[in-house]
């Protein structure tokens, strides 16, 4: 190939004089620029070269399609073998609160952190068939897909469930919708025909944890990315799930009846949590069952010490009601009584 001739004037001392040589310096100059330029471009070659090692390490670590789990892809089967190579974890009692908005029942909330991945612990709660998971559920006695689009789900349930409180204990058939969507872990549940229930709504969200993040201190991993790159892949994630439900009855029973009705939904909220921890330890095969189990014993013999003491209350509460109700009346008489 021809290279382009490139003219330069050189000045000369005169018409008929030699052209001036150009400077050594000059010279040496450009030839130096062509050199720094080349090895310039290699490095930057090289170091594209490993950046894109470094982005198929993440990427056999992050499932390739979209939408795998939470639209991030990430690898489910990595994930889980993750857990079975570093498997100790140790489940914590699930925090459940419950407040008393007005006119209605109660509305609860209940968080715990679960030793298995988002993906695999939504698999759990969607699957149709987990009431060999969940002993709360008696029997899945309907269930149409209204919606599919993939990723989310519109789900039309009837379910029989089962409820426990001490020594009481009970069957409720429960008829919703529920709204599934797997791109962020999350499922809107809501009562279908309004009945005895007025309102029986709430949603379940789960949300990772990075169970390793300390072994990269001091840098703190903010996306998936980050974690995979600086725990080298092996880093375990976790599962943070919540849900909060709002229950409503056509007519909000008395006190003291409201209070056991509480003390139920509590109950049964708490056996579906244990539940979910029992399946995670299964998946995980290899994790430290045992002391999971035993967190699990003691959280409930804590429980049920708790709901004793809670029954306790309740009568306390109401016959400290009674007593005031009786002196509030006595008051009302003696001012309503003729003064002689």
């Amino acid at each position: 190939m021809e290279g382009k001739r490139i003219s330069m004037d050189i000045p000369r001392s005169n018409r008929a004089g030699k052209p001036k040589v150009l400077d050594p310096a000059v010279s040496t100059f450009f030839v130096q620029l062509h050199h720094k330029l080349q090895n310039s471009l290699k490095s930057q070659l090289r170091r594209l070269a490993k950046d894109n090692d470094g982005i198929k390490s993440v990427t056999s670590f992050l499932g390739k399609e979209k939408g795998t789990c939470a639209g991030l892809g990430v690898d489910l089967e990595k994930q889980m073998q993750a857990w079975r190579e570093n498997p100790p974890w140790v489940n914590q009692p699930p925090k459940i609160k419950v407040s008393v908005p007005k006119g209605s029942l109660c509305n609860l909330k209940a968080k715990v952190d679960v030793g298995l991945p988002p993906d695999a612990v939504y698999n759990i709660v969607i699957d149709p068939d987990n009431k060999r998971v969940f002993k709360n559920i008696k029997e899945v006695i309907s269930r149409k897909v209204l919606v599919d689009e993939g990723q989310r789900q519109v789900v039309e349930v009837e379910q029989a469930a089962l409820w426990r409180f001490l020594w009481w204990s009970g069957t409720i058939s429960v008829h919703v919708l529920v709204d599934q969507n797997r791109e962020d872990h999350s499922m809107k549940f809501k009562q279908v025909n309004a009945g005895f229930m007025k309102k029986f709504e709430g949603h379940w969200r789960v949300e990772p944890i990075f169970v390793d993040e300390k072994t990269c201190l001091p840098f703190k991993p903010k996306t998936w990315a980050e974690y995979c790159s600086c725990t080298g892949g092996k880093g375990r994630i976790g599962s943070k799930v919540s849900l909060d439900q709002l229950i409503q009855p056509a007519i909000v029973p008395p006190p003291p009846i409201s209070w056991y009705l509480r003390g139920i939904t509590a109950k049964t909220t708490e056996m579906l949590i244990n539940d979910l921890l029992a399946e995670a330890a299964r998946l995980t095969s290899g994790c430290d069952t045992e002391n999971s189990n035993k967190e699990l014993i003691s959280s409930k013999e804590i429980t049920e010490n708790d709901q004793v003491e809670e029954i306790r209350n309740i009568k306390e509460r109401w016959n400290s009601r009674r007593r005031n109700a009786k002196q509030h009346r006595k008051k009302l008489l003696t001012a309503e009584s003729p003064t002689f």
